[in-house]
């Protein structure tokens, strides 16, 4: 079920009977046709141990489900949006960055203490974006929203990407991502800023910037 963009802040999706699409609540702006919202208490296609999972990291995203015929446009706060296709892949974004997507993909979420061990935990703790990331696997596409655009960065086998962690929005493909350090300890006293942590991210892949270090 692809998304058209209609602008840089809302993409228009077409709905069809016997297919279902999960939104975050209050991210439909307008709709024509037979389509229904129902919130889902399910976490998708999570199941109940997606949703534990998020709710215990306090990550939890409110979604509904979109299901009917017609054409749904879609739109949050104003955010940039970005459209990604996934043909077979996992795509690994943070819960609340999700605006919308197929209800074909299978969704769960990652520990991310399982990429990097320990240092994948004080990622979590040092940049805010939690212990738990959300997946998305499977054939279809994932709208996600971030501030000031977003720009798609390939990743190489023995090429590796740095990103502030702070401007990182997405990434997929057989990526691993671990903590590193950008100045010494000496020099990160008294500062505050996201820059004295970088997040190295390694293999085969891509992974989503946006043009701004502020979070959703």
């Amino acid at each position: 079920m692809p998304f058209q963009e209609i602008n840089s802040k809302m993409v228009e999706a077409h709905i069809r009977p016997g297919q279902q699409m999960f939104s975050q609540r209050g991210a439909m702006l307008a709709y024509k046709g037979e389509v229904t919202f129902t919130p889902n208490t399910q976490g998708g296609q999570g199941g109940i141990g997606s949703m534990i999972g998020r709710r215990v990291a306090n990550e939890a995203a409110p979604l509904m489900t979109v299901e009917g015929s017609g054409t749904v446009m879609f739109g949050h706060g104003g955010h940039h949006i970005q459209v990604i296709n996934l043909a077979g892949d996992t795509l690994y974004v943070e819960a609340d960055r999700l605006l919308a997507f197929d209800g074909t993909l299978q969704q769960g979420t990652m520990f991310m203490g399982s990429q990097g061990g320990v240092m994948g935990m004080v990622r979590g703790q040092v940049t805010g974006q939690g212990l738990f990331t959300t997946t998305l696997k499977g054939h279809g596409a994932v709208a996600v929203m971030a501030h000031g655009g977003v720009v798609e960065l390939p990743i190489a086998p023995g090429r590796p990407i740095h990103v502030d962690p702070q401007a990182y929005v997405a990434h997929h493909g057989d990526v691993r991502n671990k903590l590193s350090t950008a100045l010494g300890w000496r020099d990160m006293v008294g500062r505050g800023s996201g820059e004295a942590f970088q997040l190295e991210l390694s293999g085969d892949g891509a992974v989503y910037v946006q043009a701004s270090e502020e979070k959703l």
